[in-house]
């Protein structure tokens, strides 16, 4: 049996049309409304793997802006609060059909948690656009925290991800500033760095998607300039602070 023909017939898909079902018939106003990528024909399907802090309001905004989201957790009937959140475009499952089925995965997990990710599903992301969002954290990761920290965390996550087209971006924001990506009218910047443009490009559309605003770093080695612990990491700067503090040309 073939690994997609493995994955459609997963416990996934019960599960998916459970939480469909509650979604559609929960009334929320998300349900009446058309948003930004709807409206522009750019709609995808958004795999996040991970329904934290992060990846719950990340996939709430982006439900929100059209696109349709896949909350992918080891326990999806935990999931339907946040499910009819966003409803009616969002859904709950498995890690094995959200890397299968959709177009972007969002990797919303402890970044020691992406090694067995890559073990497990990285023959279903080949060729996609997957986005790391992921912070090392010495007290929670281990020692080799400090050997991803010196690579470079998107260089590091890449190793475990052969075939996919990795972009580093939204690990400079806290939780909280998910609230609120304009304080004071001005949009946070969120640095961008991967070695396939297009790929930039579609994480950048998905940063505006969510409120905040893209600053293209360059090829995915420059991530290493917005690790934890650089100057622009949590800061809540702006797009043209972001710019100067990394010596990238105004506009970018």
């Amino acid at each position: 049996m073939s690994t997609i023909a493995r994955v459609l017939r997963s416990p996934f898909l019960a599960v998916a049309l459970v939480a469909a079902s509650a979604a559609a018939s929960s009334g929320t106003p998300l349900a009446a409304q058309a948003g930004a990528a709807e409206r522009e024909g750019r709609a995808l399907t958004i795999g996040v793997i991970g329904a934290g802090a992060m990846g719950g309001p990340l996939g709430q905004s982006w439900a929100a802006a059209g696109h349709r989201v896949v909350y992918a957790t080891r326990n999806p009937a935990e999931l339907m609060d946040l499910v009819q959140a966003a409803a009616p475009r969002a859904v709950a499952g498995y890690t094995d059909a959200a890397a299968a089925f959709a177009d972007v995965i969002v990797l919303a997990v402890p970044p020691s948690a992406v090694p067995q990710i890559g073990r497990d599903y990285g023959q279903l992301m080949q060729g996609k656009v997957v986005i790391d969002i992921t912070n090392p954290r010495l007290d929670r990761d281990g020692e080799i925290t400090n050997q991803w920290l010196e690579m470079g965390t998107g260089v590091a996550m890449a190793q475990y991800l052969p075939g996919v087209r990795l972009v580093k971006a939204f690990n400079t924001l806290s939780s909280r500033m998910l609230a609120n990506p304009a304080p004071n009218g001005v949009r946070i910047g969120i640095p961008i760095a991967g070695d396939d443009a297009q790929a930039r490009d579609i994480a950048a559309a998905l940063v505006r998607d969510a409120g905040f605003e893209p600053v293209i770093v360059g090829p995915l080695a420059r991530s290493k300039e917005f690790d934890r612990g650089t100057p622009v990491w949590v800061t809540g700067m702006s797009a043209a602070e972001v710019r100067e503090a990394l010596g990238l040309p105004a506009g970018r």
